[in-house]
């Protein structure tokens, strides 16, 4: 069976979806003015070459952590293991509900609305703005290594979120975009995971339960018939 959930987790995530999920709301009136600035001041300094590159491959550093973790937790932990597991199939219902979401909701890309120069090429028409698949699945992953490893947050956490913020600075999604995607991942990644190792766990117990054997039950009666035959 799956480890349990940290007794933290629920106000932890609670918390951080709240958060972000605020940042989306308060940002989505600003949303052009917010990517002019950030997606215009990084393609001419510096850092566009360093935010393309986290906007573009980020993940992949992500997905190595998950990767370790994996092969750690299969090694050493087993139900640590299992857990990441459950918290794996929580990224895989996120990523296809922002993907579901996408479709509804039909965004345009910043890139093709606001006049402003891009880090990235803007992507092909078709492929809608909020929210953010990049920032959900960073998300996804961070939760699913913080589930179960919580020592990992100071490298996860933080990878998450540059992914998230170079997808703007880079040119391809609104401030909202990004925070929206994050709050889903916090959401569904938490829920999917505590309903698998709850459904894992009320399976593994059935079997245990069914398995175990009756003992005999000592009634009044046949205690007296037996101290009579004893003569006791």
């Amino acid at each position: 069976m799956p480890r349990a959930l940290p007794r933290a987790v629920l106000p932890a995530a609670s918390g951080a979806f709240l958060v972000l999920a605020t940042v989306g709301l308060l940002a989505w009136p600003a949303r052009q003015g917010l990517f002019a600035a950030a997606a215009g001041g990084t393609a001419g300094s510096a850092l566009a070459g360093f935010a393309g590159l986290v906007a573009d491959r980020g993940l992949l550093v992500l997905l190595g952590v998950t990767a370790g973790l994996a092969l750690y937790t299969w090694r050493r932990d087993r139900p640590g293991f299992r857990l990441l597991v459950a918290a794996g199939a929580g990224t895989v219902v996120a990523y296809a509900t922002s993907e579901l979401v996408k479709a509804i909701v039909t965004e345009e890309r910043p890139c093709r609305v606001v006049d402003v120069a891009a880090v990235l090429p803007c992507p092909a028409a078709g492929d809608w703005s909020w929210p953010s698949n990049h920032s959900t699945v960073a998300g996804a992953l961070a939760v699913a290594c913080v589930l179960v490893a919580p020592r990992l947050w100071p490298v996860a956490v933080p990878l998450a979120l540059a992914v998230a913020g170079a997808r703007v600075a880079a040119g391809v999604h609104y401030v909202h975009d990004v925070a929206s995607g994050l709050a889903l991942a916090v959401l569904v990644t938490c829920s999917v995971t505590a309903v698998v190792v709850r459904l894992a766990t009320h399976l593994g117990a059935a079997p245990a339960a069914r398995a175990e054997p009756l003992r005999p039950r000592s009634t009044g009666r046949r205690s007296r018939a037996a101290r009579r035959t004893t003569g006791t």
